[in-house]
């Protein structure tokens, strides 16, 4: 620093002359400068923006992926629900279907015992009584003739007219408790055809629900087929939604597994040592988290086994008796490890009524010894026991939990994707304009320096140009 102030007599007339070589080597040079910074600006600039391009090129495949194998997914459960639908309609016919002959034959008896009774039943009108022709008789006799005998005639009349009323009134009291008795005789046969036909009715209702149910499933089937945005916006609603809760579901199934941990850990270590190391960890509490694992396994075999899951489809596609076998095989198994857990908690339980039960008499309370082992310890005995026999079945239903989570976590996982790559792109396409205009402000920042050499420029390119701004003002105002 001494030696560039030295180079004459007066420093600040040094450092003014290095400041007037520094500023002309930058003016002169500027041009040059100016080039290599906005060279600089645009190849990074360019270089980010093909990275841009790059990254947002990869969140398109990335969504179109992630759009197939929502679909794809969509399209596996929309056939499931399907074919489960249309199963239900099979059985439901083949069920009234094979009834069909005896349902026929029923209404077809009961119709012609109605038909029967009915035509019994039909009203029979009497044969006009006797005196009516007795009284025309009497009225085509001559006057003359029939005086002497109308008086015998009439009483005749009279008696038979009585007799007749007697006879018509009882035939008529016969004739209708035999119809009433007929009409007792069908109700039965109506209420059966009636019933028959409710039931008929109530089948028919049911086939028709579930065909609107079936039209409504086929046109969501066949817009995911089609791949609408609706769909596909519908689709990825739910599985965001089965997402949440199928891990909600997991989570209080590792709860429970954590509570089948601490039911048999203990017990473990009596049985393989408490001193026994695997590594960093106790083989007391490895044994007890492989048997959970174990019955977790073994109700994911059974699930597949049942067709009730589909995440092994070798499983699946077994022969109907092999997957028979294996369901008994693998709930054998499951059976026989809840035994095991129901026998270590019960082991556990009576390891802690011993425990308590020597400490309260090295402390000299020996009636709190015999409290401690009293007539009530059944009761939580049971309750461990039974804890350790339930937990493993109620951990077979993991699978379904397990299965949507699987499903649904890949199209999470390919949203998230999808985010990351977006803000990338959007992060790389800011800092290329950042280095562009980056660029421009470098070049007025070297210029700021130069300020005295470049407005002596202007100046003299004003001088030399004189008469041209008025012409250019003329022209502007022309």
């Amino acid at each position: 620093m001494s030696f560039m102030l030295g180079i004459t007599p007066w420093p600040v007339a040094s450092a003014l002359l290095w400041i007037i070589l520094i500023v002309a080597a930058l003016y002169l040079i500027r041009s040059t400068a100016h080039k290599t910074i906005q060279a600089a600006a645009q190849g990074l600039h360019r270089s980010f923006r093909m990275a841009s391009k790059a990254v947002s090129r990869s969140e398109t495949n990335l969504a179109a992926r992630n759009r197939d194998v929502l679909l794809a997914a969509g399209r596996e459960a929309k056939e499931r629900i399907i074919e489960r639908e249309f199963d239900r309609i099979n059985e439901t016919v083949r069920k009234d279907l094979a009834n069909y002959s005896g349902l026929h034959r029923s209404l077809s008896e009961s119709i012609g015992r109605i038909e029967k009774d009915h035509q019994e039943a039909v009203d029979v009108p009497p044969d006009p009584p006797g005196w009516v022709k007795a009284v025309k008789a009497v009225a085509d006799m001559d006057a003359k003739d029939g005086r002497a005998h109308i008086g015998s005639i009439l009483s005749d009349i009279h008696k038979s007219l009585i007799k007749a009323h007697k006879e018509a009134m009882a035939a008529y009291h016969e004739a209708s408790a035999k119809r009433h008795k007929l009409l007792r005789h069908m109700r039965p046969d109506w209420r059966k055809i009636q019933q028959t036909l409710g039931a008929v009715g109530k089948n028919v209702d049911s086939l028709l629900s579930r065909s609107v149910t079936i039209d409504r499933h086929m046109q969501e089937y066949e817009d995911i087929v089609r791949g609408h945005d609706r769909a596909t916006s519908v689709l990825s609603s739910s599985s965001l939604v089965n997402f949440f809760v199928s891990a909600f579901v997991l989570c209080i199934a590792i709860g429970g597994a954590t509570i089948n941990f601490s039911l048999i850990a203990r017990p473990m270590a009596e049985m393989v040592g408490g001193t026994s190391l695997i590594g960093d960890f106790r083989t007391a509490d490895i044994a007890a988290l492989v048997i959970i694992l174990v019955e977790i396994s073994m109700g994911l075999f059974l699930m597949e086994s049942l067709r009730i899951t589909r995440l092994f489809p070798v499983i699946g596609a077994l022969p109907d008796k092999t997957r028979v076998r294996m369901i008994y095989i693998t709930f054998t198994i499951l059976f026989l490890l809840a035994s095991v857990e129901a026998g270590l908690a019960y082991m556990r339980e009576v390891l802690l009524q011993d425990e308590l039960a020597t400490s309260a008499l090295l402390r000299g309370e020996a009636a709190a010894a015999v409290t401690a082992t009293g007539e009530f310890m059944w009761i939580t005995t049971a309750a461990q026991m039974g804890m350790g026999f339930i937990l493993p079945f109620a951990l077979v239903f993991v699978a379904i939990p397990l299965e949507t989570f699987v499903h649904s976590l890949r199209t999470v996982l390919g949203l998230i994707g999808i985010f990351f790559l977006r803000v990338v792109a959007l992060v790389l396409r800011v800092l290329a304009n950042i280095f562009l205009y980056l660029g421009v402000l470098l070049k007025q920042m070297y210029d700021l320096p130069l300020f005295v050499p470049l407005w002596i420029e202007e100046r003299m390119s004003h001088t030399g140009d004189g008469p041209a701004p008025d012409q250019d003002l003329k022209g502007a105002r022309l």
